[in-house]
């Protein structure tokens, strides 16, 4: 089957939708349409339309305007400590937006591939969730999520409903991805704490770009994680930031969530098992991130351990850790901020 025509992408501002709108907008030239929330003017493009998913007329229009074949739905509010602290906002935007969208697409063959995240989960176990495991989100996003969840299945049982972690991509404004903000902690000298404890699958965009185009082309209802291969704590993807940058490792600190402030709450381990997406597709669209097992952590003071010969960079950075080098082939990406 082929990519319904022409493609609705929401929620452009964040990572997976802005990496998305750029790979699918060089494929399909004229027929990609972004989605951003009208507040956020700082985004501009030939194909970008403002539009607030809770403006139900407003949505309307531009789907009798265009009459999409398919929607990538990436829109939402994943920041945890606004959530918590503004719960109305996050489930207006989370839920109801979601459902002003399932609204507007009843009795349509329109095809849907609905972005979730592995936050529906506690992560108080040993991680590799499953999609048959039961979710218990700890923090008012992913319970926005969860109940997003519940009403894309409800409403559109044919969608397709992919839970993906944290997305290693460009950010549109360099501080809105998961890369960013360690980042940009140590390119001022400023010290960085990060969780041991909480483990994540993170993604290449790159990656999730393609499986994206693979789902979107066929029919897959239910749920699906999408997690990449290698399961990473939050103190762990830091270590990789700091020493690929070339940074000072003095300032990379490490705790326990239980040692964090309140708000937001953490949650675990919730890595997920994504062999189910990888059998229905017949093949296994993610790499490890980082894609060399040289990056990846072996204990808690790896970052230290550098040669001398070893030199991390900025540049380093950008080519290996927001970028796949092993998809560099046909791959459009967005450009960096900096």
């Amino acid at each position: 089957m082929s990519l319904r025509l022409p493609l609705l992408i929401t929620g452009v501002p964040g990572v997976p939708g802005y990496n998305a709108l750029f790979h699918f907008g060089h494929k399909y030239p004229g027929q990609v349409v972004g989605l951003r929330p009208t507040d956020n003017w700082r985004l501009e493009g030939e194909h970008i339309v403002a539009c607030d998913m809770e403006d139900l007329d407003a949505l309307k229009r531009l789907f009798d305007e265009h009459q999409f074949g398919s929607v990538l739905h990436c829109a939402g509010s994943c920041a945890l400590k606004s959530c918590e602290l503004d719960p109305a906002m996050a489930w207006r935007i989370n839920l109801e937006g979601t459902r002003n969208l399932l609204h507007i697409l009843e009795g349509t063959n329109t095809r849907l591939v609905h972005l979730s995240i592995d936050l529906v989960f506690s992560g108080v176990g040993e991680g590799n969730m499953l999609e048959t495991d039961s979710t218990d989100p700890v923090t008012v996003y992913g319970k926005t999520m969860a109940a997003a969840e519940s009403l894309v299945s409800l409403m559109r049982p044919d969608a397709t409903i992919m839970r993906i972690s944290l997305p290693m991509g460009v950010s549109f404004n360099g501080h809105a991805g998961a890369i960013d903000w360690i980042q940009s902690r140590f390119k001022k000298q400023r010290p960085a704490t990060l969780y041991y404890d909480e483990v994540r699958t993170p993604t290449y965009t790159d990656c999730m770009n393609l499986a994206f185009e693979e789902v979107l082309s066929r029919p897959l209802p239910g749920i699906y994680h999408a997690g990449g291969p290698t399961r990473l704590s939050l103190f762990e993807i830091a270590q990789i930031i700091n020493r690929v940058g070339g940074y000072d490792p003095d300032l990379l600190m490490g705790c326990m969530r239980v040692e964090a402030g309140p708000i937001p709450p953490r949650a675990g381990n919730v890595s997920m098992n994504s062999a189910k997406l990888v059998e229905h597709l017949g093949f296994e669209p993610f790499h490890s991130w980082p894609y060399d097992s040289r990056y990846i952590p072996t204990h808690r003071e790896w970052h230290y351990d550098r040669s001398v010969d070893e030199v991390g960079s900025a540049e380093l950075l950008e080519q290996i850790l927001y970028c796949n080098p092993l998809r560099e082939e046909g791959s459009v990406r967005p450009p960096f901020v900096r």
